[in-house]
């Protein structure tokens, strides 16, 4: 089923500042790289038949390429994102104003939380990470405004310091998750919730391979984690590799910089 992503353009991309393991300003970034290789990941989806719609960039703001952060969106309920560095602090309000003039309803949230970064949507439920950015109790102001069941997990390591650099969908009931980003107890939760999971190896996780989108047929996925892509192949999936690893200098891959607008 086609689905429906926002995005922004990374015109204003660069590593000016350093909020996660990833960044470095004294090695900066290529923005014109940058722009192409988000361009391709752009052209990835459109080639699959998926909508994407995009959201003005604002200058000063270099991270707000990662749409993920800007919101969760589930029912066409609009849960905004609280950000947890004032760098990143005007975010929220730029993508929840982006809804609002379209008619959704939205939050304005009370508690720190960075949207589908540690937020992640399956059929039945929600998977929500704390630990480095989200405050657990956005976890059950979550539940109580989008009406779905939140599953809080521990994240440990700094290197994945959002839920959505260690673990994504595959199909709406099953994920792939690198165990080593979790706390000992949320590694029994997956374990309990996904016995059939696709675990992946640390080599794979340390190129943000976890940071893939997929629409239960097709996997977009950083073309570094070689070993994660024969696994979902021999899964059954289709894998659509992208090469973003300028966007990987800021702690990005292709979920990072997608939204999914869920109707």
């Amino acid at each position: 089923m086609p689905k429906h992503f926002l995005m922004c353009r990374p015109e204003h991309f660069t590593v000016a500042y350093a909020i996660n393991p990833w960044m470095d300003p004294a090695a900066g970034a290529d923005r014109d790289v940058a722009v192409r290789q988000w361009e391709g990941l752009k052209a990835a989806y459109e080639a699959l038949g998926h909508q994407v719609s995009l959201i003005d960039p604002i200058e000063g703001l270099p991270d707000m390429v990662f749409a993920a952060n800007g919101a969760t969106v589930v029912g066409g309920r609009v849960y905004g994102a609280r950000f947890a560095f004032p760098q990143r602090g005007p975010e929220g309000p730029a993508y929840l104003r982006w809804f609002e003039e379209r008619g959704y309803q939205v939050k304005n949230p009370e508690h720190v939380n960075e949207g589908e970064g540690d937020f992640l949507t399956l059929d039945e439920v929600v998977l929500a990470g704390t630990g480095f950015r989200t405050d657990v109790r956005a976890h059950q102001e979550a539940q109580e405004f989008l009406g779905r069941p939140v599953i809080s997990l521990s994240l440990v390591d700094p290197r994945f310091y959002h839920l959505d650099t260690a673990l994504f969908s595959l199909d709406g009931r099953n994920v792939a998750y690198y165990p080593g980003a979790f706390s000992q107890g949320s590694q029994e939760v997956l374990k309990r919730l996904f016995p059939e999971a696709v675990l992946a190896t640390a080599a794979d996780a340390e190129v943000l391979g976890l940071n893939a989108v997929s629409d239960g047929e097709h996997i977009v996925i950083n073309s570094e984690a070689g070993e994660l892509q024969l696994e979902l192949k021999r899964r059954g999936y289709e894998v659509i590799p992208v090469e973003l690893a300028e966007l990987r200098k800021a702690g990005g891959g292709p979920k990072c910089c997608t939204l999914e607008i869920r109707a």
